[in-house]
Parts: structure tokens; sequence; C-alpha cells
């Protein structure tokens, strides 16, 4: 089947008709960071379908086989990427530009997805802010972080139920691409605002033109059933009642963070810009083409290491890694995945079942290779390997 032809149904973010799959990935887990505390369970984990579709008028990429009745963000949802000092220190920097670019000092925060309140803490610490997180995957008392009463939690979805609440920062990171219908949420958060013009909007998403670009087909998950170039983010919000500040990437270009503020009246944007859209539908067919020969080759290679008597490890316990050795059907090619979020540790990979251990565990059991699933944490990664003393070779997926 010839995926570029195929038509799903308009676009949830501008309406237009003419929607393209591209790629489809049958029955992976519906979750890739919830965590599975037998081997047995996480074999048993629930799957479903991924069919991206490509709208041609705003660059909206989503999956048009997403079942939102399947998803449920308990307590046992964990994605924390904190415990890296690489990402930390892309946090803490993060925060510091909001907070010194708004004058975020003794101010009102509310973030929706908060998690366990990580980003939100750093906002309150560095500017002496309250903080409010909405998140139902929130774990009371895990880790306290500053003084009780500068950041409380709502164990819930941000919702209209809530729109009493006021802020002078609404951040959201990590969160929109969970979300089948963007310009909803969008809109109840703008709804919320009301006549406080002066309240900012941050929302960071991953980079779906990085993705395309640099064939990351493990960034492809069953629970982002919404992806996002530049134009498409900049287009949902300013659909949505807002003025966009600024649209930049982020984190080596893997995220995308948009700025902005409430307007009274929201525009109507009109078509793509052509030239950037045309490049984004190149790279969205040449993605379709390419993604199974980059998954016949790792097949490949994994099937070299097993043949040659090789013991290899998955270093990242987070989406990248479950999709990795889920599309590659990896139960039995790779012995252990490492992580360094204590949280995941003695836990099981989704689909798969490997144990998820900590790098101190590779003493024990010295690998051969090393599969790295997100090159950020490359150099981070060498030397954690190195400094255990391991000998083993180090591979970027």
């Amino acid at each position: 089947m010839n995926h570029t032809e195929r038509k799903a149904d308009g676009c949830p973010v501008c309406g237009f008709a003419d929607v393209q799959i591209f790629v489809s990935i049958p029955q992976v887990p519906i979750y890739c960071n919830l965590l599975w505390a037998t081997r047995v369970r996480a074999l048993e984990a629930a799957r479903g379908d991924i069919e991206l579709g490509f709208c041609r008028n705003c660059g909206y990429v989503y999956n048009v086989a997403f079942e939102p009745d399947l998803m449920d963000y308990t307590q046992a949802y964990e994605n924390s990427l904190h415990f890296s000092p690489r990402f930390q220190t892309y946090a803490e920097d993060l925060a510091r530009r909001l907070i010194e670019s708004y004058g975020l000092y003794n101010k009102d925060i509310i973030e929706l997805g908060s998690g366990q309140g990580d980003f939100l803490r750093l906002l309150c610490d560095l500017g002496g802010n309250r903080g409010l997180g909405f998140d139902p995957s929130y774990v009371p008392d895990q880790d306290p972080g500053v003084e009780a009463g500068q950041v409380r939690f709502i164990r819930d979805y941000y919702s209209q139920a809530y729109a009493g609440y006021q802020a002078d920062l609404i951040c959201c990171r990590h969160v929109l691409e969970h979300i089948q219908d963007p310009i909803g949420l969008l809109r109840i958060v703008r709804g919320a605002i009301g006549d406080r013009l002066d309240t900012i909007v941050f929302f960071e998403v991953p980079n779906m033109g990085v993705t395309l670009g640099s064939l990351a087909i493990w960034d492809i998950i069953y629970e982002h059933c919404s992806y996002f170039v530049s134009h498409s983010l900049a287009f949902a919000f300013e659909r949505s009642g807002y003025e966009v500040l600024q649209v930049a990437e982020a984190f080596a270009g893997q995220f995308l963070g948009l700025e902005s503020r409430p307007r009274r009246e929201a525009t109507a944007p009109g078509a793509g810009q052509s030239d950037s859209l045309g490049q984004i539908h190149e790279q969205v067919i040449a993605f379709g083409k390419r993604y199974r020969d980059k998954v016949r080759s790792w097949e490949h290679t994994l099937e070299r290491v097993v043949a040659q008597g090789q013991r290899a490890v998955v270093w990242g316990a987070g989406s990248k890694g479950v999709t990795f050795l889920n599309v590659l059907d990896a139960k039995d090619k790779v012995e252990k995945v490492v992580d360094i979020n204590p949280r995941k540790h003695g836990m099981h990979v989704a689909g798969t079942g490997q144990t998820i251990v900590p790098p101190e565990h590779l003493r024990e059991c010295p690998p051969d290779v090393v599969i790295v699933m997100n090159p950020v944490y490359e150099h981070e990664i060498k030397q954690t390997v190195e400094g255990l003393g391991l000998q083993a070779e180090l591979i970027c997926a």
C-alpha cells in the first residue's frame, strides 16, 4: 500500500480536508513511560496502532488511529528527565530565561501536566514565585524540593473547572503532543485567562521538523498523538486567541518552545507558508519511504550482535528506548535497559519486558555494546561508561 496516497479525515488544527497518511506502525505499547513491576505484566501491556497523517495546509502531523479512551495517566506514569545533568542544566537555563524575560519574581505560576513538579519548583525556587501544578500522575511527597506552601498540586487534568485559578505565567511542557484536540486545550486556557492580557503562556513540545529531517523514527510513539513543526504550532496558537511572541528550537533542536500572550480576538491564520511547508512535505514523503529501511538496518545490527555472542544493552528507558525495543521485537536480543532515573529501577519495559537497571549494574555483567537512544546524552553516557571501567562500544540509535 502506498501510504502517501491514503487519506484521513480533516485536520484537527485547521480543518483542511487533504491529510495524507505516510507511516503505519502496528501494535505498539500505548504507554512508553508506564512502569511495570513484573516482566509478565510488561509483556501484556496494552497496544495500539499508529498511522501518521500530514496536513499540507498547516503542517500538523497526527495519529489518525489514536484511541483516547485507551489512555489513563496514573501515578505509575514516570517520564522525568531531570536526573540527567545535561537536561537539568537545560531546564535551569530555561527557567532563568523565562523569569528574567518576563519579570517573574514573587508571581503566580500555573503548570499544566507538571509531573512531579521538577520544572515548576525551579521556576518558584529561582524567582521566589508561587506555583500550582496540575497532573493526575503526581505522587505526593515524592520529591518535596521547596518549602511547603510555595508549590501546590492538584492531581487532575486541567479543565474548564479550574478556570478560576489565575497566574502571571501559564506553562505547559511536553503535554500538547498527548492531546488529540490541541485547539480545544488552548482555547480552554485562553478562556481561563479572560481579560488578563499580560499573562504569558509558554508551551514546549517535541520538534517534528527535526524528527523528520534526522529520521528519528524512535520518536514516534502512541502516547504522542500530535506532532508539531514551528509553523503548525504557531498556527494553532493564533487560531486559539494568542499573539505568538516567539517560536524557537531548543535542546539541540529536539524541542520547540513557544512564548505567547492572549489577544482579545482570535485571528484566522491563512494558508501555510509555502516554502517551509513545501520542505516539510518533502521530508514527510522521504520519512515514509526511509522508515522501513532504518528498521531493517537495525534488525540486521541486532542479529549480528547476537550471532557474535555479544551482550547488548539499551541506555534510556524512556519513549525512544521502549519504541526501539518494540519495533525491533528485541525482547530476546537486548538483555537490560539502563536508566539513571531511580524511580524506574527494578521495573520493566512495556512490551518487551527487560529489567531497568542503574548504570552501576553494568559492572556485574559488562556489555559489549551500549545502544544510546538519545544522541544528546552520548557524551554524558560515555563518561559514565568509562567511569565504570567498561570497554563497551557505544552506538547511537
